[in-house]
């Protein structure tokens, strides 16, 4: 084995190391619910203190469940459109694309510059297939990269790193931009926003949660399902996990719409259908 690469994150971006220490602990598992043998072996390269800093991977089963989630959207979009064009907004570290390739699809990364640098020399592209843009996602100069075609757009623990505002006027550009076009995001609840923004999420271990000021719940949604850009929001559901916890008790406590909506039960993942343009 050759020297580990050391790793300095902080911030929002030090958010991409919790993200692969839990999902890739858990594909670690004999019996995981995500097969991702690239994000173990990464994990296995950084010299980074992952336990010490984050503690125990106990997160692991709920975030490679919600990684799941995402991937069985973008498996459903392949299928039906095989050479189709993944945006992945803020990926990080996220092996996505080799867990759900079909040697067909073409996939835009688009991260800010210090990230897309830090994934391309861990994560090296390996087709010409892979592409990515480098700035932040909130300036419109990477829609300009996506082609016209079948494009579906992901944003997984993203969206609520920004001000609400910008939130929604993002959206309404990618709706404007994208029309007919599908969005998977992510978002975390007021309860779970307020003690960030008080930097209350902490585990214990040195690390707290960054402030994310966007919340997500019924309001929001009435707000987001107004935009004339958007046809539709709908929440998707989780697949079942390991054990009776993840694998029965939770996906019946989520029949409940008021435990699911409170985001005690995991942070939602939904789906955006942007509105296909009019034309006279």
């Amino acid at each position: 084995m050759g020297e580990k690469r050391a790793i300095e994150l902080e911030g929002v971006e030090e958010t991409l190391l919790w993200n692969l220490y839990q999902r890739a602990s858990e594909a670690a598992q004999p019996r995981t619910v995500l097969r991702d043998p690239r994000a173990v072996a990464l994990l296995d390269q950084l010299s980074y203190p992952f336990a010490e800093r984050f503690g125990p991977p106990s997160l692991g089963q709920w975030q490679a469940l919600r990684a799941a989630c995402f991937d069985q959207q973008v498996r459903k979009f392949l299928d039906e459109h095989p050479a189709g064009r993944i945006v992945a907004l803020g990926e990080g570290l996220e092996t996505q694309f080799w867990r759900v390739d079909n040697a067909h699809v073409t996939w835009l990364t688009v991260d800010l510059p210090s990230v897309v640098a830090l994934r391309d020399e861990l994560l090296p592209r390996e087709s010409d297939r892979q592409q990515s843009f480098a700035c932040d996602v909130l300036d419109e100069a990477w829609t300009a990269y996506v082609p016209d075609g079948p494009v579906l757009l992901t944003a997984q623990g993203l969206l609520m790193y920004f001000a609400p505002d910008d939130v929604r006027a993002f959206l309404a550009r990618l709706g404007e931009r994208f029309p007919g076009a599908s969005l998977i995001f992510d978002g975390v609840p007021p309860w779970f926003s307020a003690r960030t923004m008080r930097g209350q999420m902490t585990t214990g271990h040195g690390y707290t949660t960054p402030p994310m000021p966007w919340a997500l719940d019924a309001a929001e949604l009435k707000l987001l399902r107004a935009m004339p850009g958007v046809h539709a929001i709908v929440e998707l559901r989780r697949p079942r996990g390991r054990g009776f916890l993840n694998g029965w008790l939770m996906p019946a406590l989520r029949t409940v719409p008021m435990l699911r909506s409170s985001g005690v039960l995991g942070l939602p993942v939904l789906r955006m259908d942007f509105a296909v343009r009019q034309t006279n």
